[in-house]
C-alpha cells in the first residue's frame, strides 16, 4: 500500500499559478506539497512558453538591429552572421536559471516538491506515481489534503488532418527549438503566439506566411491597434492570407503542401515548416477528473468554478488555464494568490476588468480594459484620445517612433475604461494603466500626473490630455 502523507494543501502543477499558490499557502502557515510531472518546475510558461519565447524574441531583435539599424546610430559592425546554436543555448540558460529560482523559492518556504504523475483519487486524496530512474521501479505515494488545487495549465490544440509530427507540422513547443532557420515558415492562426514566433523566425531570415480564417489578426485587440499592427508586420515582411481556411496538408520530402480555401476559391501553399497556432486547451488528461465527477464545460473542456475557484467538489479548486478566461500567466498567478486566500477564509479575489494583455512583437502591443468596439456594443458613452510615439522625444532619440497610445474614457465621468498601446516598451507602460483602472482613475488623473521627460510614458500622458482635447503637442 502506498504511503500516505497529510497536507493542508496539495497543488498539482508548478507553473505561474501553482508555484505562486504554493508560496502564498506556506506564507499563511499551511503545510504544502506541489506536484510536477516534468523534471523542471515552472510549467509551460517557464519551460516552453513565455520565457523561452521572450528570450528568442530579444535575441532575434538584437540580430535584426545589428543588421538593419546599428548603422543609423553610427555603429559599424561589418558583416553580421547568425549563430543559431549559441542563441538557443542562451535561451536554455535563461530557462534553467529561472526554473532553478522557482525550486529555491519553494524549498525556501519548506514546500514539499514531488515529481511525478498526479491523479485525483477522491475529494481529499491525490495519488502520485513518482518519477524515478530507469533502473528503479515507479514509486507510488498517496497524499491526503484538506484542499486540492488544480493548476496544470494548457496545451496546444491541433487540427484534424494537421496533427503534430514534431518536425514538419509543429506546435509552439517545437517552433522554439528549430535547429535551422526555415526557408519558409507557414503559420496557421494569427493570434499572439503565432505572431510572436513568426516575428522571431522572420528576423532570423525566414519567409513567414500567416494563414488566418478570420478577417483580422489578434482578434481581441482594439480595431485601430489591430489594423496598425498588421500594417507594421506587413512592412517588416510578414505575409498574411486573411479569411483563408486550411483544408489539409501533406508532407512531401522536406516540404509541407498546405491546401487552402480562400475567398476566391481553392489555393495551395508550400512551406518547410507549418506551425499550428490556433489556440490552447486545458490540460486535464490523466488528472482523474472523472474519478470525482468534477464538472467541465462540454465545449471548451474548462473546469467550472465559483467565485472562490471552488469546483463542484467543495475541497477541490482550479485556477489558471484550466478555468474560463484568458490564458495568461499573470492571470494564473493572481488566481494562485486569490484561491489560497479563499481557502484560508480571507477575501481573495481577482479584478478581471484590469488584467493586461501583451503581444511581444516589435513594436509591442499592450492593452487593458475595454476596446472601442466593446464600448460601442455596450452602448457606453465614451471619448478617446490618441497620441503618436513620433511626438515623444524619447522615441525619437531611440529611432522607435512607430505606433501610438489610445485612451478610452467614459464621456460623463471621465473614468478610464481602456488603454491600448502599440509601440516601444508598451509591455512595461501598460502597468500604469492597469493601476489606473484598479483605482477608477479618470483620464484627467493621468493627464495631471507628472511623467518624466523624455520617456515613452509621456505619450500616455498626452493621450490622456487628448481625451479632453487639451494636448499642447498633439494635432
Amino acid at each position: 500500500m502506498a504511503k500516505v502523507e497529510n497536507y493542508d494543501v496539495v497543488i498539482i502543477g508548478s507553473g505561474p499559478g501553482g508555484y505562486v499558490a504554493a508560496v502564498r499557502a506556506a506564507q499563511l502557515g499551511m503545510k504544502v506539497a506541489c506536484i510536477e510531472k516534468e523534471p523542471r518546475l515552472g510549467g509551460v510558461c517557464l519551460n516552453v512558453g513565455c520565457i523561452p519565447s521572450k528570450a528568442l524574441l530579444d535575441s532575434s531583435e538584437y540580430y535584426h538591429l545589428a543588421k538593419q539599424q546599428f548603422a543609423d546610430h553610427g555603429i559599424k559592425t561589418g558583416r553580421v552572421s547568425l549563430d543559431l546554436a549559441t542563441m538557443m543555448a542562451r535561451k536554455e540558460k535563461v530557462v534553467q536559471e529561472l526554473t532553478a529560482n522557482v525550486k529555491r523559492l519553494l524549498e525556501g518556504h519548506n514546500i514539499d516538491i514531488i515529481h511525478g504523475m498526479a491523479k485525483l483519487a477522491g475529494s481529499d486524496r491525490v495519488e502520485v506515481t513518482q518519477n524515478t530512474s530507469e533502473a528503479e521501479k515507479s514509486k507510488d505515494i498517496s497524499l491526503q489534503a484538506k484542499a486540492i488545487i488544480l493548476a496544470t495549465g494548457s496545451e496546444p490544440v491541433s487540427l484534424p488532418g494537421l496533427e503534430f509530427d514534431e518536425h514538419h507540422i509543429v506546435s509552439s513547443r517545437e517552433a522554439l527549438n528549430f535547429d535551422a532557420v526555415p526557408k519558409h515558415l507557414g503559420i496557421v492562426g494569427g493570434g499572439y503566439i503565432g505572431l510572436e514566433l513568426g516575428s522571431v523566425w522572420l528576423r532570423l531570415g525566414a519567409k513567414v506566411t500567416v494563414i488566418e480564417m478570420l478577417p483580422k489578426i489578434a482578434t481581441t485587440l482594439d480595431g485601430q491597434v489591430e489594423r496598425k499592427l498588421q500594417r507594421v508586420l506587413k512592412r517588416q515582411g510578414m505575409n498574411f492570407h486573411m479569411q483563408t481556411k486550411v483544408t489539409g496538408a501533406k508532407i512531401a520530402g522536406k516540404s509541407v503542401r498546405v491546401d487552402l480555401e480562400t475567398k476566391k476559391g481553392p489555393a495551395a501553399l508550400s512551406c518547410n515548416r507549418l506551425l499550428i497556432s490556433v489556440g490552447r486547451r486545458p490540460r486535464t488528461s490523466g488528472l482523474g477528473l472523472e474519478n470525482v465527477e468534477i464538472k467541465t464545460d462540454p465545449d471548451t473542456g474548462s473546469i467550472l468554478v465559483d467565485a472562490s475557484y471552488r469546483t463542484n467538489i467543495p475541497t477541490i479548486y482550479a485556477i489558471g488555464d484550466l478555468i474560463p478566461g484568458p490564458m495568461l500567466a499573470h492571470k494564473a498567478s493572481a488566481e494562485g494568490i486569490a484561491v489560497v486566500e479563499c481557502i484560508a477564509g480571507k477575501p481573495g479575489e481577482v479584478n478581471y476588468d484590469a488584467i493586461p494583455s501583451v503581444i511581444y512583437t516589435w513594436p509591442e502591443v499592450a492593452a487593458v480594459g475595454i476596446t472601442e468596439e466593446q464600448a460601442k456594443e455596450r452602448e457606453i458613452a465614451y471619448c478617446t484620445g490618441t497620441y503618436p510615439f513620433s511626438g515623444a522625444g524619447r522615441a525619437r532619440c531611440m529611432g522607435e517612433t512607430e505606433g501610438f497610445v489610445k485612451v478610452i474614457a467614459h464621456k460623463k465621468t471621465d473614468r478610464v475604461l481602456g488603454v491600448h498601446i502599440i509601440g516601444p516598451r508598451a509591455a512595461d507602460m501598460i502597468a500604469e494603466c492597469v493601476l489606473a483602472l484598479e483605482f477608477n482613475a479618470s483620464s484627467e488623473d493621468i493627464a495631471r500626473t507628472v511623467h518624466g521627460h523624455p520617456t515613452f510614458s509621456e505619450a500616455l500622458q498626452e493621450a490622456a490630455m487628448a481625451v479632453q482635447k487639451c494636448s499642447i503637442y498633439g494635432s
